[in-house]
């Protein structure tokens, strides 16, 4: 089991810097007016972070054989949509964070309008990175990432989570609406990024349902750990602020079933995520491992 752990570790570790040097490809270093966006997005992107959402889409591509590269392309494009989200996300006009893995956050380090257009920047890039021929060669298969993508990171998926957030913060929602929100925030762009490696690889209509039912049960799964963090972490540990969601009055998994409740249902989203990976054998194992490291992060 100890091995097998280490081996996720090492697996996600060069996972990250095979995706940290991609986007470092895929964003160079400028020396004209813009130079500044690009500094910003750079920052925004570059530094620090598990890269959970690209590792799902190279471990789901590598169950198909998909071309190294190609992963790496749509992961790197998912990343920046994860990061714009994250730039945006801590903005005075939204959350207010000052601290982000660790690091002032982009708005601190560079300033508000900066910041702004570095999300919006890394947002329209990351189509550009998937519509390109470098990504893979049928056009279809672009076009597929592009509107699965695009629809996770919209209104109906991330933004719209978003907005249920903030609309929260002013209203008492259940335990089905918090979920519903939850999953539309997060839950969304972690099921595209599991999905997309279908979508490469040209999967199967089964293979590609066992991958978004993966996601769904993980989705759920990391946002009650994010919760939990919330509340248990420590702030020099999970690299950013702690405590803020009771601090505002949202409710969250936590506050509606408690931190043991929480905990039970994190840890069987987590079993039930491993299952429906049965369909893939042993090439399914870091997927697996995958949904456990979710559950029992600190960071």
């Amino acid at each position: 089991m100890n091995d097998s752990n280490s081996d996720f570790k090492s697996a996600l570790s060069e996972n990250a810097a095979e995706v940290t040097k991609m986007l470092d490809d895929l964003l160079p270093v400028i020396d004209t007016p813009e130079a500044r966006v690009i500094e910003a997005m750079r920052y925004s992107s570059l530094e620090g972070g598990k890269r959970v959402r690209p590792f799902l889409v190279t471990q789901s591509a590598a169950l198909f054989g998909v071309d190294r590269v190609s992963a790496l392309r749509a992961a790197a494009a998912v990343e920046m949509v994860h990061c714009y989200s994250l730039v945006h996300d801590d903005l005075p006009a939204m959350d207010d964070d000052d601290l982000r893995r660790g690091q002032p956050t982009c708005h601190i380090k560079f300033d508000d309008a900066t910041a702004i257009l570095a999300g919006d920047a890394l947002l329209t890039m990351a189509f550009q990175v998937l519509a390109d021929p470098a990504t893979h060669t049928d056009p279809s298969v672009r076009a597929d990432l592009v509107l699965a993508l695009s629809k996770a990171a919209g209104a109906h998926g991330m933004v719209g989570g978003q907005m249920m957030d903030i609309w929260a913060e002013e209203n008492e929602l259940n335990v089905a609406q918090i979920t519903r929100l939850q999953r539309m925030k997060t839950g969304e762009l972690i099921a595209v990024s599991a999905e997309a490696g279908a979508i490469l690889g040209k999967a199967s209509e089964d293979a590609r349902a066992a991958l978004h039912a993966y996601a769904h049960d993980i989705g759920l799964a990391f946002q009650i750990a994010d919760d939990l963090l919330d509340v248990e972490g420590d702030a020099a540990t999970v690299g950013k602020a702690t405590g803020k969601d009771a601090g505002a009055g949202k409710a969250t998994f936590v506050s509606l079933l408690g931190i043991e409740k929480a905990r039970q249902q994190a840890d069987m989203l987590s079993e039930q995520a491993a299952g429906h990976l049965e369909i893939f054998g042993e090439k399914g194992d870091l997927l697996k491992q995958m949904a456990r490291f979710i559950v029992e992060r600190r960071a």
